[in-house]
């Protein structure tokens, strides 16, 4: 079977935004790509949201469920979150939008959170029961089973409202299929290991659905409201308790919902500082109604909490044929087995990772764990890199930005757009004999040099290469300005050809020299060939050729 929730890696800008809202911390960074470490993971979907790349993608089981539907009679449990994530239905809206898709029936799985909450009743009753944890949240169930085993025995061992719901519907109509259609990602996984749910869609699933089908949402502006819809409340936090009788005594009655209260609960109830409870536990902040699929739609948990109070009654579903026994089941799921690293691994990590001195761990979270010492302990493990790191990736940019600008042999002078030094470094003050770089810093740079150059790069114009003498300064440049429109700043770039210049103009005084000498020697050559051209002949011509000639190379060797 696919996975229910996958990680592209395509388009991965590492922000680390995944990991820091993942409190199992069940994502995994390779080649600079983050992956889901689905052992870990318990589909809470939080990964899935906060993603700004949508990276975190839902298995679309849309085609399954339209086999399934060719296959027989498909029913629908519907999960009673939808009120808020559809505020303009009803039930029977739904029924009859659903019906058009090809399904045979649309119940809501409200039905089967009246089984279940019946079942928890009961179990009230039992004198032997301790802490008692509500098993509707799948995410949460897994939780338990994978990260902490030690709290298996309170989970409370019966199946969830889809499963209850699920098995309900096919004691009732035989041969059914049935498809839960929620806010959940958690409810892919718990369908595929149950024989009660043959599909999970989401909402988000079915609106890609009904657009592609050409269907529109029928809407009402008078919800059909029942009195005996009492658990219709389920998606709320603190639903459940509200739906129970709640008689015992000796019983506290708590509510815990998002995944680090969970967490927290659970460690208490490992180290025995919980007795006698009963703990309504869901992994979503708010509870479904704030489930990974309906946050996407960017709805309040307090505007969605008051849809579904507004269509609850206030007495319970009727069912029938299905009891307490027959929702019974045991939540086995192997827990997770990690070695974790030792002090003395952790300790020369951190070495490796530059941290070795404490005053360095600076635990701000950026990389998205807690502290320097847990991060170390994930790159042992094979899941983060020693660059997940922004201080220190800050430090060494800034460190080798620092060292090249220092040790370049040019000058370097960046302005901003109202040309003022934003910086300059010591070879361009040394070019222009400022005594330190601080005195001009903030500066017009008139101050400095001549601002025409720089006003006409604003306009447009490209300086490369400028050749130009500074008189002020006695010093012959090259210079190259360009506009970096991302940072609205210039950057000029300045080399010294003052010494280049000079040996050049040394250079052609002594070639110029030797061309003055050589004229001197031709004419006084020519006085002589005059005199005796009527004993020499054609050799007077030969030689005043090779007088130019050598005029000739000379100049030619100084171009």
């Amino acid at each position: 079977m696919e996975r229910c929730l996958v990680s592209k890696t395509d388009n991965c800008k590492n922000c680390y935004k995944c990991i820091r809202s993942c409190r199992l911390k069940a994502i995994s960074f390779e080649n600079d790509r983050a992956s889901i470490i689905h052992e870990d993971c318990v589909l809470c979907g939080s990964c899935y949201n906060i993603c700004p790349q949508k990276l975190k993608v839902v298995r679309n089981d849309v085609n399954r469920v339209k086999q399934l539907i060719a296959q027989g009679k498909t029913y629908v449990s519907l999960a009673p979150s939808f009120v808020s994530y559809y505020p303009d239905s009803d039930i029977l809206c739904m029924k009859e939008t659903l019906k058009k898709l090809g399904f045979e029936d649309v119940e809501e799985t409200a039905v089967g959170a009246t089984i279940v909450k019946n079942a928890y009743d009961q179990m009230l009753e039992d004198p032997d029961r301790d802490v008692i944890i509500s098993s509707c949240c799948h995410a949460v169930n897994i939780l338990i089973q994978k990260h902490f085993p030690e709290c298996r025995k309170y989970l409370a061992d019966v199946l969830s409202p889809m499963c209850a719901h699920g098995l309900n519907l096919k004691q009732r109509y035989e041969k059914a299929n049935v498809v839960f259609i929620g806010p959940c990602i958690a409810k892919k996984d718990e369908g595929d290991h149950s024989p009660h749910i043959d599909a999970v869609l989401t909402f988000e699933e079915l609106d890609g659905w009904l657009e592609n089908e050409g269907v529109e949402l029928k809407t009402t502006e008078e919800k059909e409201i029942r009195e005996k819809s009492k658990a219709r409340l389920f998606p709320e936090s603190g639903g459940i308790l509200k739906t129970m009788k709640c008689e015992n005594k000796e019983y506290d009655y708590l509510v815990v919902d998002g995944m680090k209260n969970c967490m927290s609960a659970l460690e208490d109830l490992k180290a025995g500082r919980l007795h006698k409870c009963f703990i309504e536990m869901s992994s979503c902040q708010g509870s479904c109604v704030a489930g990974p699929i309906a946050k996407r739609k960017k709805s309040s948990i307090l505007a969605n909490t008051h849809l579904v109070n507004r269509y609850a009654g206030d007495q319970d579903f009727d069912y029938e044929g299905t009891s307490f026994e027959d929702i019974r089941t045991l939540y086995d799921r192997s827990p997770i087995q990690h070695r974790e690293p030792s002090e003395e691994e952790v300790e020369k990590m951190l070495v490796k990772m530059g941290k070795k001195d404490p005053k360095d761990r600076l635990n701000c979270g950026c990389c998205g764990y807690d502290s320097c010492k847990a991060k170390a302990a994930a790159i042992i493990k094979g899941h983060a890199n020693i660059d997940m790191c922004l201080p220190l990736l800050m430090e060494k940019s800034q460190s080798l930005a620092n060292n090249i600008v220092d040790n370049t042999p040019n000058g370097l002078m960046v302005l901003d757009e109202e040309l003022n030094i934003g910086l300059i470094n010591n070879t361009m003050c040394k070019m222009l004999s400022l005594g330190s770089g601080d005195s001009v810093i903030g500066q017009h740079v008139a101050m400095i040099l001549d601002p025409s150059d720089y006003f006409d790069v604003l306009s447009g114009k490209k300086i490369e290469n400028k050749y130009e003498y500074l008189n002020e300064y006695e010093k012959y440049i090259e210079k190259t300005v360009s506009y970096d429109e991302k940072f609205k700043v210039l950057v000029c770039v300045f080399r010294d050809i003052t010494d280049e210049e000079i040996q050049k103009q040394e250079r052609f005084k002594i070639i110029n020299n030797t061309v003055s000498i050589t004229d001197s020697l031709l004419e006084q050559n020519m006085r002589s060939v005059h005199e005796i051209a009527s004993l020499l002949g054609e050799t007077a011509a030969e030689t005043k050729i090779a007088l130019e000639k050598l005029k000739g190379l000379v100049k030619s060797d100084g171009e």
